[in-house]
């Protein structure tokens, strides 16, 4: 009978070889790995900000790619998450917003929304209720219906938002200049 010896670490750890391939010589992958690689939010999008006027606590986050697509949800400072969120409905008025169709390229079908336009009731523990307002002018593309079964999400940026709102070509710069970067909105939250 014959017995082996369990596996060890040493047996599974990778040694970098220096490969040569057509008389190349190859470096190792290993190289180059980055440790604080930037995640894809910070990556591709442009993070903007909506203050109202009269409701310094509850302002929110607009991730705008450069394909024009903005990502609509709560900024980390609303005052929802200090609260703590209970439900979240997209039956907002008459309209239902995750019944939203939209079909091909150019989005076809999706409900146009106005900067001021509610895409979400957000209920926190205490039972007070905060409008999620669109912010962007433009057609709804989708609702994201995991947060309502999920509210903790949405305090995951890029996971956590509420809609994805298209804006037309001709808004874009216009819609820009009215949000808040990134740097104007963490001024204002020092400025508290």
């Amino acid at each position: 009978m014959i017995t082996m010896a369990a596996p060890t670490l040493e047996d599974y750890w990778y040694e970098a070889e220096t490969q040569e391939i057509c008389g190349v010589k190859v470096p190792s992958i290993l190289n180059d790995f980055i440790e604080n690689q930037p995640s894809i939010v910070e990556r591709f999008y442009t993070k903007l900000y909506s203050v109202p006027p009269n409701k310094t606590d509850e302002p929110q986050q607009i991730l705008f790619h450069s394909n024009r697509i903005c990502l609509v949800g709560l900024a980390k400072e609303h005052v929802a998450f200090e609260k703590g969120i209970r439900s979240i409905s997209f039956e907002v008025g008459k309209f239902d917003r995750s019944e939203n169709k939209v079909s091909g390229r150019k989005k076809s079908g999706g409900m146009i929304l106005q900067a001021d336009s509610t895409l979400a009731l957000v209920t926190c523990v205490d039972g007070s209720v905060y409008k999620v307002r669109s912010c962007v002018q433009g057609k709804l593309v989708e609702v994201n219906e995991r947060i309502v079964s999920r509210p903790d999400l949405m305090r995951t940026s890029g996971e956590g938002y509420v809609a994805i709102v298209m804006p037309k070509i001709e808004h874009c710069d216009v819609l820009k200049e009215k949000l808040l970067s990134e740097e104007a909105y963490r001024e204002m939250c020092e400025k508290k």
